[in-house]
């Protein structure tokens, strides 16, 4: 069954107060993983292999780039043996780009909230309001999303339109 997030990503010059605000608002803190997310050659949509000390997960997604709140569908399958994995996929289908990043993961209820260092692009917080952990519409997810990136002072400016693997693919352009 698929998911559904309404999720934001944007620069961040100042994961401190980000943080400050999380832990004031007791954020559950779920610790900070290292992360390899290895993307894969596909027709349609992303697919990725993400391996970390917290997370490790199959993901395919489906969102379009777009300015401000993005709706994502997604599959999450959670992986045993990522190495084996990532072999199997690397030889069938050919890796498209890697993105390793240092994140800070955080929950308010079924928002999951990043703080993310991405080496060779900079800081960035993502906001996901998702229904994988709550049953909810995706207008209330939107108003979520939305509150959030009021909240913690997040500029229209600062939004990122694209994920970090199109970044790092244009800018080997």
């Amino acid at each position: 069954m698929p998911f559904l997030n309404v999720e934001i990503k944007a620069q961040c010059p100042d994961g401190e107060s980000i943080r400050h605000y999380l832990q004031s608002h007791n954020a559950e803190f779920k610790g900070t993983d290292e992360q390899t997310d290895t993307y894969f050659n596909v027709p349609s949509g992303r697919l990725k292999l993400r391996e970390g000390n917290i997370e490790n997960n199959l993901i395919f997604y489906e969102r379009d780039n777009q300015h401000g709140p993005k709706n994502s569908h997604f599959h999450l399958v959670k992986v045993n043996d990522p190495k084996g994995l990532k072999e199997v996929l690397a030889k069938s289908t050919g890796i498209k780009v890697v993105v390793t990043k240092k994140r800070e993961i955080y929950y308010i209820h079924n928002v999951k909230f990043h703080i993310d260092e991405v080496p060779g692009l900079g800081s960035f917080v993502e906001i996901e309001a998702g229904n994988l952990l709550a049953d909810l519409p995706m207008e209330e997810l939107q108003a979520q999303c939305d509150f959030y990136t009021k909240e913690l002072g997040i500029a229209s400016g600062d939004l990122i339109d694209v994920s970090y693997s199109d970044m790092l693919l244009a800018k080997a352009k």
